[in-house]
């Protein structure tokens, strides 16, 4: 198992007195975060002291669903579905990640106040930590995007997190900030690219021009080709695994940001560009 931190990226959860207030942060940032409450109309964003979601008597006309053509067989979405799954996925990580967040905070509230350290404990701590990373990348992958632009910090962050103990080791070669709109599509490439590495292996992220390229490289590859096929034709067949969702959703959403996802591949490497 390979992991390989961004350079400059710190560990939150090791050695730093203040974490506590860092996590507490952490949790109530995405209420400036318009792309969390987009189109729900609330007075008030949905956390509460609980951890859990408030109610939402009032309408929700930000909502739309056009229906300028009629759904046909293999075409498994359209933009209109696409906008009502972003917004799906943005509300259930909104909603998710307070209650993780909170039994994080309470298990520093036990070790700061001098429970006894066990492997019971170790377990909780890394499967909360692992949940509330996955949580992070999918509030990009499939979350609702939006215009703001995301640092080199706050990507490497989130991509250290969801591969630390993994199979894969992902380097961020972009030094800049970019749009989160980007960085959506780049992260389900990636989640493409981990589908083919089942084994580990390797992915390099750069940025040329307005160019994105991911470069997977593995000793063994598993490569469906029915599945990959999708990003060519962008006609998702009806037996599609939620596991490969992101082949579905990556071509369309490049389509709309006027993109072409193109696919080269070897025996022992893998790469996408778009």
């Amino acid at each position: 198992m390979i992991w390989k931190p961004c350079s400059g990226i710190k560990n939150r959860y090791q050695g730093n007195s203040g974490t506590l207030n860092d996590d507490l942060t952490f949790i109530t940032e995405i209420d400036g975060d318009t792309t969390a409450d987009v189109a729900l109309d609330l007075a008030n964003p949905p956390i509460g002291l609980s951890g859990m979601p408030d109610q939402h008597p009032r309408r929700q006309d930000g909502i739309q669903i056009f229906h300028d053509t009629p759904f046909h067989g293999g075409a498994l979405m359209g933009q209109s579905t696409i906008d009502i799954g972003t917004l799906i996925g943005s509300r259930i990580c909104h909603d998710l990640i307070s209650p993780i967040g909170a039994i994080n905070n309470g298990l520093e509230l036990l070790d700061m106040s001098g429970g006894a350290p066990g492997p019971e404990m170790d377990l909780i701590a890394s499967s909360v930590s692992s949940a509330s990373a996955r949580i992070r990348f999918f509030r990009i992958a499939f979350g609702a995007a939006s215009d703001n632009s995301m640092g080199h910090d706050e990507i490497c962050s989130i991509l250290n997190d969801m591969t630390q103990g993994g199979r894969q080791s992902v380097e961020w070669g972009v030094s800049d900030a970019q749009p989160r709109s980007e960085v959506r599509m780049v992260f389900l490439a990636l989640q493409c690219l981990e589908n083919a590495m089942p084994y580990g292996g390797r992915i390099e992220i750069d940025k040329t021009g307005d160019t994105w390229t991911l470069h997977g490289m593995a000793d063994k590859l598993t490569v469906n080709e029915e599945i990959w096929t999708i990003l060519a034709t962008r006609d998702a067949p009806s037996t599609l695994q939620p596991a490969q969702v992101q082949f579905a959703l990556l071509p369309l959403i490049a389509r709309d940001e006027g993109r072409r996802v193109i696919v080269d591949s070897g025996p022992t490497h893998i790469k996408l560009s778009f």
